[in-house]
């Protein structure tokens, strides 16, 4: 038998006979028709409502990462809704499963790495921020070990999104010591690579949503649920205009036998 006397506190979803709450509010008058889904996950992650700025910088990074075309997430996920058109959970589940460290980790990777080396002291000018910015590269290099969220495969010259970003959080007066270490290490990285990469838009984003206050271990989460939109795209057009077949027998029908390589322990 359950133990009737046992309490398991949450300030998130609860019942009643009468009504549902949510968030110390009435879920029916006070948040449906009158929340955003926006404005409803960065509540439920951090317990506080968010001003509509934050609500604005937060929403303008799930736009950022909901659909990069057919990325291997994509990919895998109209490949699995081929295999098993019964289970559109699974086919959702097999994208969000590869957001790693390649596709959608960025976010995270990016958010926690500039956390870890932000200064007890913070700059109060570009100067001093450029030169932790100098640090921290300088680091990087001598280690070799890249810096997460610098480079991009396809937006050498620059991600737009990384533009975009910063002018909305610019906008709203949220730029925090994330974002401006970030910048930082976009403008001084010339010096110590001797190229120029871009910020890439997931690392930005990883910025800004650490510059917002979310939890750092949630930041691969966030990147989640914007991807989780954009899957559900994929899987609606994928219903109109198939392709995941294509894909399978373009491998199939083109793989070529070779002889065995057995693995050898270096």
């Amino acid at each position: 038998m359950p133990d009737q006397h046992r309490e398991y506190p949450t300030a998130l979803g609860a019942a009643s006979r009468e009504k549902i709450t949510l968030l110390g509010q009435d879920l029916a008058d006070d948040v449906m028709g009158q929340v955003g889904f926006g404005e409803l996950a960065f509540w439920l992650a951090t317990q506080r409502r968010p001003s509509k700025g934050e609500t604005r910088v937060f929403e303008a990074v799930l736009a950022a990462l909901a659909d990069h075309g057919f990325t291997p997430t994509a990919i895998v996920t109209r490949l699995t809704y081929l295999s098993a058109p019964d289970s559109v959970q699974g086919a959702l589940a097999a994208g969000l499963l590869g957001g790693g460290s390649r596709f959608l980790g960025v976010t995270e990777d990016c958010g926690r790495f500039l956390h870890e080396r932000l200064p007890a002291q913070l700059p109060t000018d570009e100067a001093g921020w450029d030169e932790i910015g100098l640090q921290v590269v300088r680091e990087q290099r001598e280690a070799r070990r890249f810096v997460p969220g610098l480079g991009h495969h396809v937006h050498k010259d620059g991600d737009p999104r990384t533009r975009r970003l910063y002018a909305i959080a610019r906008e709203e007066g949220l730029v925090g010591p994330h974002l401006e270490l970030f910048a930082a290490i976009g403008r001084v990285h010339p010096q110590v690579l001797g190229r120029t990469l871009p910020l890439n838009g997931a690392g930005v984003c990883g910025a800004a949503l650490a510059d917002l206050g979310l939890p750092l271990e949630l930041l691969r989460g966030f990147a989640l649920l914007a991807r989780t939109a954009g899957l559900i795209g994929q899987l609606a057009e994928e219903l109109r205009h198939p392709v995941g077949n294509d894909i399978f027998l373009s491998v199939d029908l083109n793989n070529r036998p070779v002889d065995p390589d057995p693995y050898r322990p270096s």
